[in-house]
């Protein structure tokens, strides 16, 4: 395995162009999408007394939307994407913990013996 090519090969992986897509215009409107980009990666080899025995090498990356540049007359916009999965983890767990937090917090009332019911007179 060559480290300078399994590097060279990561690099051009990573560029500016995985980052902002390639930009359009419609009707006087210029649109350039744009994402997050993460990548990593690792290499290595192992050797005893009679030289080299193993190399190997990896490399990852993940490429998610973020949103979009919309230029019009001169003027800059930034419009976010919106993530379905993100919304939806995000309303379960709300969801989760009021129904967890309600159910606490009425054993607490009722064991001071306080509850929704009773009226001050």
């Amino acid at each position: 395995m060559d480290i300078d090519k399994f590097l060279g090969n990561a690099k051009d992986t990573l560029t500016v162009r995985r980052v902002f897509g390639e930009p359009y215009e419609k009707d006087g409107v210029t649109v350039i999408p744009a994402a997050r980009v993460a990548g990593g990666g690792g290499a290595g080899s192992g050797q005893d007394e009679k030289g080299p025995q193993g190399e190997g090498g990896g490399f990852g990356m993940n490429a998610t939307p973020a949103g979009a540049f919309v230029i019009r007359g001169g003027e800059v916009r930034w419009r976010p994407a919106v993530d379905p999965n993100r919304v939806f983890t995000v309303t379960a767990a709300v969801v989760i913990a009021v129904v967890l937090t309600r159910g606490w917090v009425l054993s607490r009332l009722a064991k001071a013996g306080r509850t929704g019911d009773q009226r001050c007179e």
